[in-house]
């Protein structure tokens, strides 16, 4: 049977949603930065990364993607969307769009993503854990209660000035980019 008759039909980009998931992971990239600088809890979770540790999270196959890096000095940096010349040690994918949208609408949680497969780690298991507590951290001094509560496992007992403060710094620190 020939198909040299039939045209190729590519499915629809869905620009929407891959708009948002590009400026939420730009976003969350630059809170993680942020956080790192402003929260000690964070800043504990990754001084136990090795220096010059880097990871990326995106979606597959086409993106897009966040890297972020800790450099030899041990600061932490948002490097954009593509790694560059930076090794990656830990490749975080979302199988697809539809999966990524769930996970960054807070529809569901990391944890419950990771359960119903729609996570791809590709690196050691340790970092792995180690980058969804601080996306956890992340996500819970961006988001209020409510909506925070439904994207991570536990929220946390933190005290008022831990959350507003810190809320406060990383908001800043994360649009200003530093």
């Amino acid at each position: 049977m020939e198909l040299s008759g039939y045209r190729k039909i590519t499915p629809g980009g869905e620009p929407f949603k891959r708009a948002y998931i590009a400026i939420m992971l730009w976003f969350v990239g630059r809170a993680i930065q942020a956080a790192s600088r402003v929260d000690g809890e964070t800043r504990r979770e990754f001084a136990r990364l090795p220096d010059g540790f880097t990871f990326r999270l995106g979606v597959m196959p086409n993106g897009p993607y966040m890297v972020v890096g800790k450099e030899a000095s041990g600061r932490v940096k948002y490097l954009g969307s593509d790694p560059g010349d930076h090794k990656l040690d830990l490749d975080m994918k979302i199988k697809n769009l539809e999966g990524a949208f769930l996970m960054f609408t807070f529809q569901e949680s990391t944890a419950e993503a990771t359960c119903r497969n729609r996570l791809i780690v590709d690196g050691e298991v340790p970092p792995a854990c180690s980058v969804v507590r601080i996306l956890d951290m992340v996500e819970v001094f961006l988001l209020p209660k409510l909506v925070a509560k439904l994207a991570v496992k536990r929220y946390p007992k933190w005290s008022l000035f831990r959350k507003f403060v810190g809320r406060t710094r990383i908001y800043v620190r994360a649009v200003l980019g530093y």
